[in-house]
């Protein structure tokens, strides 16, 4: 049986809502990996995001590091994500999705990405991803030529496969 992109966000989606009481421990082994990850320690340049609740906890781990590494964070401006570094929460605003997102310090060298630390509905193994369906991923991916992609999830959005297309771009590894 296929299922199609919708009829898996749905399913996805149920099943967050049985893992909301361990998401913040589930959060902590995760960015613990990631830290431990040799792309991540090497890397000087790293593209985040700021989490939704129902995707991997992300602030701590960004107030965590951005004074060591250069930490980016996605702004949404029409339809394209623009990304800018971030300075600290008291230069933060309420964005589209009511996510936060950085006021200042917009980024434009994309080729000095090291590690771009990508969030998704869910990813298989081989690394394909599934987006919550607005293609802001799908329109940035494509010019991380060189950046190492690294798809984080909770366990449960770790999935055999998921439905692609041929502009779908694969992340180099998924840690769950």
């Amino acid at each position: 049986m296929i299922i199609g992109k919708k009829e898996l966000r749905k399913y996805i989606a149920e099943l967050k809502t049985l893992h909301t009481t361990s998401t913040t421990l589930l959060s902590d082994e995760i960015l613990s990996r990631v830290e431990k990850h040799p792309v991540f320690q090497k890397a000087q340049t790293v593209l985040l995001y700021y989490s939704l609740p129902d995707e991997v906890h992300t602030h701590d781990f960004i107030q965590k590091w951005y004074n060591r590494k250069r930490i980016l964070l996605p702004v949404v401006v029409k339809d394209t994500l623009e990304l800018y570094t971030y300075t600290g929460t008291d230069k933060m605003t309420i964005g589209a999705y009511g996510i936060k997102e950085p006021t200042e310090g917009k980024f434009n060298n994309l080729k000095d990405i090291d590690l771009a630390i990508i969030p998704g509905v869910a990813f298989d193994r081989r690394g394909n991803r599934l987006g919550r369906g607005k293609g802001y991923y799908d329109r940035l991916l494509p010019f991380l030529v060189g950046t190492y992609k690294l798809g984080i999830c909770f366990p449960y959005q770790l999935l055999e496969s998921v439905p692609t297309e041929d502009f779908d771009i694969r992340m180099n590894e998924v840690i769950y």
